[in-house]
């Protein structure tokens, strides 16, 4: 059955097939701004387009309920209005890799006209209330509601009397070698593209531009750049690849089914070492949540599309496996290929962060035990890293069921190792203080203190030596306080004693929303030396402070509901 519609001021007919909208708009239309972060579970928001003027979810709503609507995409925008949403998202830093943001952008416009004819207040309140339906895994938010306070004309963030006496040991009015980390202002001098892509792989690790295009989904994402007419092949429950003419094809052939989250409680899949430990810390399983699925296209014989594209992904899509299956495939079928990863598939096989136990001496030596699994990678270099950073600690690897686990995820092994011993350090000078400042130097030669309060906000104070980019770095030390908080106190998923992923959906991953990420004070420290990676260093010290401050619980996350064991 044809059903007619409206797409972005073209009136267009798309075939029903019990397909979703963004299906129909992607995989039909070849609308590229609405991104897929987690079809069908509407949980990510980055499918967020407007049916008649009012947001909605596009991978949830079945194509047949918008016949003969009105349905606008972030291309379709007033040129103006995305304009200066784009615009503002880069110049805050808003968007790092841009996956999310179009799906934002659609959000928040749609939130500025309801201000615009008067049907609705807008404050902080508001906007972050609005992103509630997002997820967004780089940022930590504060820059998005700070574009947002920026176009729709409103104060956000605590000022004046409501800001709080900075805690001793961290900057108090700037130094002059220091620069604040507040947005730039209209009419500031204008960026280098260069500088910021720097300092950007610099955080990433890997290429990443930023411009109004990018904020707005034009970043060359894989799936975006895969030829019309591909084959598309998916992953089954075994992770053996189905082959369809397109995605609905493939998607049937594989058996795919919605992912669940599971009523099972986290675990703690390492026990402690035994001795008499001054300190300890148990860390379960966590998903690195990058929003962008694993997917790769690939020509016979070319070089297939990288799962990357702009955005290192934490570290967890550097060995994926998705564009060597794309080569093979397109080698063997004489044509090109899709390979796509669904979030399901995302949580099945991508790398997890492998879980650890740690205890520490007064002395300062100690053991950290880190969870080995079937198809794990990379773990040789974790003992490394975390000689460097706590040399007292010996690293025994242990062999446990359960998803595979890298080395490659963001600070593996160190960060943990190096809470363990920020805490040991507060307990030796005198206690270990909600609120205190901590003080970390990364591996890689990044410096910063953080203090994180119980109810208030985080101050942050980075030297990663000459800054590049300064809404570039802020944006990157505030992502890396966010996804120090979840870690924590809030992420974990559920794996079962046979070692399946339990956790399916994107949600259950325990990603910190907008509301509940406490704004951050971030002071960048301008040095005379080669830059290095800054927000490693405040991504440490932050998850140790936050530690501290929560009581020093013996296993993380400290604040999730349901039981851990």
């Amino acid at each position: 059955m044809a059903i007619p519609l409206r797409v972005d001021g073209r009136d267009v007919t798309v075939s029903d097939d019990s397909r979703s909208l963004l299906d129909a708009l992607r995989e039909e239309l070849g609308a590229r701004a609405p991104k897929d972060g987690c079809s069908p579970q509407g949980q990510c928001g980055c499918c967020t387009v407007w049916v008649d003027g009012s947001p909605r979810v596009s991978c949830v709503t079945p194509v047949r309920r918008v016949a003969g609507k009105d349905v606008t995409t972030s291309e379709g925008l007033d040129d103006g209005v995305a304009r200066r949403w784009a615009d503002a998202l880069v110049a805050t830093g808003g968007s790092q890799c841009g996956f999310c943001t179009p799906g934002i952008v659609m959000r928040l416009a749609a939130l500025g006209e309801h201000q615009r004819s008067g049907r609705r207040r807008v404050d902080e309140t508001a906007i972050r209330t609005s992103l509630a339906a997002h997820l967004c895994r780089c940022t930590g938010w504060q820059s998005i509601v700070e574009a947002a306070g920026a176009v729709l004309g409103v104060p956000v963030g605590p000022g004046g009397d409501d800001r709080p006496p900075v805690p001793d040991g961290l900057a108090g009015d700037t130094p002059e070698s220091a620069l604040t980390g507040a947005p730039a202002r209209p009419g500031a001098p204008p960026r280098d593209p260069l500088l910021a892509a720097w300092r950007a792989q610099l955080e990433g690790p890997a290429f990443q531009a930023t411009s109004a295009l990018t904020a707005l989904g034009q970043a060359g994402f894989a799936e975006d750049t895969a030829p019309s007419g591909a084959l598309v092949a998916v992953p089954r429950a075994d992770g053996s690849l189905a082959l369809g003419a397109d995605l609905t094809d493939a998607r049937r052939k594989a058996g795919k089914v919605q992912g669940r989250n599971s009523p099972a409680g986290l675990r703690h899949p390492l026990e402690l070492p035994e001795g008499d430990w001054e300190v300890c810390l148990r860390t379960t399983w966590l998903e690195p949540a990058y929003l962008e699925p694993d997917a790769s296209w690939c020509r016979p014989s070319g070089r297939p599309a990288t799962p990357l594209a702009n955005g290192g992904a934490f570290g967890g899509k550097r060995r994926s496996p998705v564009p060597a299956d794309a080569r093979r495939l397109a080698d063997s079928e004489g044509t090109a290929v899709r390979v796509v990863w669904s979030r399901e598939d995302v949580a099945r096989f991508g790398p997890k962060r492998p879980p650890v136990a740690i205890g520490i001496r007064a002395d300062g030596t100690g053991v950290l035990r880190l969870a080995r699994t079937p198809r794990s990678t990379g773990l040789d270099v974790v003992a490394r890293r975390v000689a460097q950073a706590v040399p007292g600690l010996r690293v025994d690897v242990v062999d446990v069921p359960g998803p595979p686990v890298s080395a490659d995820v963001r600070g593996a092994g160190w960060v943990e190792a190096t809470a363990v011993a920020a805490a040991l350090g507060a307990l030796r000078a005198g206690g270990a203080v909600p609120g205190m400042p901590v003080t970390v130097a990364a591996p890689g030669g990044g410096r910063a203190t953080v203090s994180v309060s119980p109810e208030g906000p985080v101050y942050v104070e980075v030297w990663a030596g000459e800054v590049l980019d300064r809404a570039v770095l802020r944006s990157y030390c505030m992502g890396a306080v966010h996804q120090a908080l979840g870690w924590v106190r809030t992420e974990g998923i559920a794996v079962d004693d046979d070692g399946a992923v339990r956790d399916l959906t994107v949600r259950s991953c325990g990603v910190l929303s907008a509301r509940d990420t406490p704004w951050m004070h971030v002071t960048l420290h301008t040095e005379d030396r080669w830059p290095v990676n800054g927000s490693d260093a405040v991504m440490a010290a932050a998850a140790a402070a936050a530690w501290i401050t929560d009581g020093l619980a013996p296993a993380w996350p400290t604040r999730r509901t349901g039981a851990a064991r």
